[in-house]
């Protein structure tokens, strides 16, 4: 047996402890990226190997298996490049000002080092210094708002409690300060951070976004509220190109030549569709909303993209070329 396969299926017998509810074979088939026949020979060499793995009782017709905790404890080891990868996860969350996910990583970093044996950290720390080092991640320069932990720590608590929350909300136009009942559903991160909730108003009752560095306060309701089960944070996302929110339409782009291949390694939306052309120029396809975020994602190609659809963000791209100094 080669060893990329032991490899795979100690890791496939470690994640079948893992998933408390078991794993299916299509789970095995996305997690290592084989066909179906593979899994199926995958969970029997487990399944020979560790006889205590169990067939899940679930109310699917989808069989699962899972390993019972504990039994496996005594293989687990974190490796150099594990901990490295959660320790840029952490230098990452801090340099976005997302403080609260930075120290509970940081926690969580703590804890793993101390499951380790005396000589493997020994042997791990200097790798993981280096790593860390050729990571070299510096902190983004430019203005970046000021979010409160104990706001977000509020909001989490209730997310994970479905209670309403009562927030005190600060108008950027206006500056005035106003109170809002909001059930709050999760996160969007970007280059703004925002609360998504269902604003439970007369004029509203409507998914609305909520900027986390406007919220001055939170109280935790003793009410309870029922998610939407047709609501999805990631379909959600996906209808803007950014974090503005407006309704989806198709966008087409053409990139020349010269910077055909440099857009050819972006991914602009998960629904894009790339289209080389004949003069080696680039058309790239999607849908989504949001206008002005995507001019200003344009203007930093200058000259090297054109929008052919809609006609109204073609204007505005040009009307910024036309207004706006030339890039250095």
């Amino acid at each position: 047996m080669r060893y990329e396969k032991a490899d795979n299926l100690l890791q496939l017998a470690l994640e079948m402890q893992a998933a408390r509810g078991g794993l299916s074979l299509k789970d095995i088939e996305e997690k290592f990226g084989v066909g179906r026949r593979t899994a199926m020979r995958m969970r029997d060499a487990v399944l020979r190997n560790f006889p205590q793995c169990e067939e899940v009782e679930t109310d699917e017709r989808i069989k699962r298996w899972r390993i019972p905790s504990g039994t496996l404890d005594r293989l687990i080891n974190f490796t150099a490049d594990e901990l490295a990868a959660l320790e840029s996860a952490i230098r990452l969350f801090d340099r976005d000002n997302r403080e609260g996910e930075a120290a509970s990583l940081s926690d969580l970093s703590g804890k793993l080092r101390a499951l380790l044996k005396p000589d493997v950290a020994r042997k791990v720390e200097p790798d993981l210094e280096a790593l860390l080092e050729a990571e070299g991640l510096a902190m983004r320069p430019g203005p970046r708002p000021r979010i409160k932990v104990l706001v977000v720590e509020d909001l989490r608590e209730a997310i994970k409690a479905c209670r309403k929350v009562r927030i005190r909300y600060r108008n950027r136009r206006t500056r005035k300060t106003n109170e809002r009942l909001v059930h709050p559903y999760g996160f969007l991160h970007g280059h703004r951070n925002y609360l998504v909730g269902w604003h439970e108003n007369p004029k509203a009752n409507a998914i609305a976004l909520f900027s986390l560095p406007n919220i001055e306060s939170v109280e935790i309701l003793s009410d309870t509220f029922v998610r939407d089960p047709g609501f999805d944070l990631a379909a959600f996302a996906a209808r803007s190109f950014g974090l503005f929110q407006e309704e989806p339409y198709d966008v087409v782009w053409r990139f020349a030549m010269e910077a055909a291949e440099d857009a050819a390694d972006f991914v602009f939306h998960p629904s894009q569709s790339l289209e080389r052309q004949d003069d080696g120029g680039l058309i790239v396809r999607f849908k989504a909303g949001s206008d002005l975020e995507m001019a200003w994602h344009l203007y930093t190609w200058g000259d090297k993209v054109e929008v052919l659809e809609p006609p109204r963000l073609a204007e505005m791209v040009h009307g910024q070329r036309t207004a706006w100094p030339a890039l250095p």
